[in-house]
């Protein structure tokens, strides 16, 4: 039997594992279990598509990532993705770009150990697809993008530059923003005569003129407008009309935005809406939250990004979408300060109490 003293070393070694389980894997759950998925009016639940969108993990590599920062950060990530895949079960899954930090120089070898490790921390049942976007640190800005990077990175994502994959009647156009610089590069240039195959084949298929002789042995496609999907944002001034507790600090909201560096140039933009004409445009890469809309028509979102290291409250985007209609709404995960109060209260707590039972119980000397 125990004694007194064991009994209590044993209660003060559950409370501390309690109070681990709780800030590493039970704070998640009450927090993702106040987010639902949008509905749409007039539609059926059933037939609808849920997708989960988030956007800018940033793995750290060899090169910058200390070990500690990667265990802390990769472990969040790990939590909140799984909690979440867990209890809102998405059809669809987007990653907006930036899935690595240092894909752009990584070597071979530590190219797959960080997609190894990419594909350990966001495992997903088969039922569900994921589907990654390209963005400038996974291949590099336009003048440190190669070929040799941007076949690595399609190989190891089974993804292409410009594509458009349609899911229960919905289209999305996955683009990869950072070739189009407009310079008419090799890359650019292919990823622009494939992104107007792709409009045309669209457009055939909206006006249903396949026997048109401009439409013949094009691919066809649900006849409705797609959803935009890249990694840069359409070009904006910058970030001074975005609100909300997810947006820029207020500070740097009205910092000009540099195009083909921050943002996608002018003529870029002007073409992806000319060509697609798309009824909402979903990126990342500013790391912050905001909603703007193009030429009174386009609406745009940005995703924050999904990382602690880049924000104290990350979060991600779910979106119910159907042929004819979508609606979005954001979930918020645990701020890193909400964790760190927990611990210092629990800790503060068991202290007091372990401090309280060594001045009852502390035998006299003789």
């Amino acid at each position: 039997m125990l004694g007194l003293s064991g009994r209590f070393a044993v209660s003060l070694s559950v409370a501390f594992i309690s109070v681990f389980a709780l800030c590493e894997y039970g704070i998640y759950y009450p927090v993702i279990l106040r987010c639902s998925w949008p509905l749409l009016e007039n539609e059926d639940s059933q037939s609808a598509l849920r997708v989960l969108i988030l956007s800018d993990t940033h793995l750290l590599g060899a090169i910058r990532g200390h070990w500690l920062d990667k265990l802390r950060r990769e472990w969040q990530m790990e939590r909140a993705f799984q909690t979440s895949v867990w209890l809102l079960n998405p059809e669809v899954i987007f990653i907006l770009g930036d899935i690595f930090d240092e894909g752009k120089w990584s070597s071979s070898q530590d190219w797959e150990e960080d997609v190894r490790r990419f594909k350990r921390i966001f495992r997903h049942p088969s039922h569900t697809k994921l589907v990654v976007v390209i963005g400038n640190h996974d291949v590099g800005f336009h003048h440190e993008m190669t070929k040799q990077k941007l076949e690595r990175f399609e190989q190891a994502f089974n993804v292409a530059s410009a594509r458009i994959l349609s899911v229960k009647g919905v289209n999305f156009l996955l683009v990869n923003s950072v070739a189009l610089h407009g310079d008419r590069c090799p890359i650019c240039q292919n990823v622009e005569e494939e992104l107007q195959k792709l409009s045309r084949a669209l457009n055939c298929s909206i006006q249903g003129a396949e026997d048109d002789g401009h439409c013949k042995k094009t691919s066809t496609f649900p006849p409705t407008a797609p959803i935009l999907l890249q990694h840069y944002p359409l070009y904006r001034v910058n970030d001074a009309m975005c609100t909300g507790v997810d947006a820029a600090p207020l500070d740097e909201r009205n910092q000009p935005f540099q195009e083909r560096y921050d943002v996608l140039s002018k003529d870029a933009s002007k073409k992806l809406l000319w060509w697609f004409k798309p009824r909402l445009i979903l990126s990342g890469h500013t790391h912050s939250g905001c909603q703007i809309l193009h030429e009174e028509l386009y609406p745009e979102v940005s995703v924050p990004s999904f990382s602690w290291r880049n924000r104290n409250n990350p979060s991600f985007m779910l979106g119910t979408f159907s042929r004819s209609d979508f609606q979005l709404s954001k979930c918020f995960l645990p701020e890193e300060r909400m964790v760190f109060l927990v611990y210092s209260t629990s800790c503060l707590i068991i202290s007091f109490i372990t401090f309280i039972h060594l001045k009852m119980f502390r035998r006299p000397l003789h």
